[in-house]
């Protein structure tokens, strides 16, 4: 399994300088790389190569192997983008500041010493290391990596390969988890994470950014600079505190599967007022899915998605289909009274019990654990 790490580097000021001088000039070749591969209409990395190698050799100061990296992030965000044979190719740019990637050719670890690929040449930096950074270090295999620059320091995210931690013997009992606004996540064990809070900190955050921007002052400006990623920050703090909880719950209760909703695509389905749109946009459930995902894995415990259909609507005790008000939910037939979130968490575990049904694990991107 893969997992990622943040390590703040301790850069003098020369190898500051010649840090920015590899960021600077790699964003370059990007930008100089997109035009040919829009021209060509082509982001496949073996073909891009053959088409741009040369050129952007002979047009920039990198070395050979930070030019293929380039044509690589150049095929990467291109990619993404997934354009269609009807679509015209934008015309992406890459900024000054953005992330340089790093393989094994450009980079290597040894103790507590980083060595770095520059223009003028190899440098090696110290790095801040933290307890549990230690812990990965120690256990994984160093994979791909990138170069940030953030807040005036240097950081190397690095990729690394763990060993599979060992399959726990299966008890055949599952949890379900149901993911929603109001309540973050309701446990069929019948624990539920209300996200009132959460929901009421979001929209001070909205309220006060939209004050900020409509004022357009100087200080306005400043103050929008500072407050700048730390709505996001609190949703990641808030969904790692979540997912840890959750995988602690389902160890306690001897669980080998956990079952989730599989959400793909739900946003797209939406219609709904503006107001409920920029609500449901923000709901970041695919993130706690994967922290989730990841924490499980690590913990040897299996996921599975299913489909979610009517997982609020049945009876999780008699299967007939129920009366729903908020977070109230009845059921005439069998007269069953109970939280409607946890009646769809019962539902999820009872539909995840069918191997036949279940959709079976996601094959979600690595997270990061810093």
């Amino acid at each position: 399994m893969k997992r990622s790490i943040s390590i703040k580097l301790c850069t003098t000021e020369e190898q500051t300088a010649a840090l920015a001088l590899v960021q600077k000039e790699f964003n370059r070749a990007c930008n100089l790389i997109v035009p040919l591969a829009v021209k060509n209409r082509c982001w496949n990395h073996p073909d891009l190569h053959r088409i741009a190698y040369s050129t952007i050799r002979a047009s920039t100061s990198l070395g050979s192997q930070m030019v293929c990296n380039s044509i690589k992030a150049v095929c990467n965000s291109l990619k993404v983008l997934k354009i269609k044979a009807s679509q015209e190719v934008p015309l992406i740019t890459f900024k000054p500041y953005s992330s340089v990637p790093f393989d094994k050719r450009t980079y290597s670890i040894k103790d507590i010493v980083l060595s770095l690929y520059t223009i003028s040449g190899r440098i090696t930096v110290p790095m801040i290391r933290a307890p549990f950074n230690d812990q990965y270090l120690h256990k994984g295999i160093p994979k791909e990596a990138t170069l940030v620059y953030k807040n005036k320091s240097w950081f190397f995210n690095l990729v690394l390969d763990l060993p599979t931690p060992p399959v726990p013997k299966t008890s055949g009992k599952v949890m379900g988890i149901d993911a929603g606004e109001n309540v973050l996540a309701a446990m069929s064990s019948g624990k539920l994470f209300d996200g009132k809070l959460l929901r009421h900190k979001c929209d001070c955050a909205l309220a006060l950014r939209s004050r900020l921007q409509s004022n357009g002052s100087k200080s306005a400006k400043q103050r929008l600079k500072k407050i700048s990623g730390k709505e996001a920050r609190h949703i990641k703090h808030v969904n790692h505190t979540i997912s840890k909880a959750l995988i602690q719950e389902a160890l306690d209760a001897g669980c080998d599967t956990i079952a989730l909703e599989d959400l793909k695509n739900i946003r797209k389905q939406i219609k709904a007022g503006k107001r409920m749109r920029l609500r449901l946009h923000r709901w970041p459930w695919a993130q706690l899915q994967a922290f989730i995902v990841y924490k499980a894995q690590a913990a040897g415990l299996k996921v599975v998605f299913v489909n979610p259909a009517y997982t609020s609507k049945l009876c999780a005790t008699c299967g007939n289909r129920g009366i729903r008000n908020k977070h109230r939910f009845e059921c005439k037939a069998c007269g069953i009274l109970r939280h409607s979130d946890l009646n769809a968490s019962l539902n999820i575990r009872r539909i995840a019990a069918s191997a036949d049904t279940a959709t079976g694990t996601v094959n979600y991107p690595h997270m990061g654990v810093a």
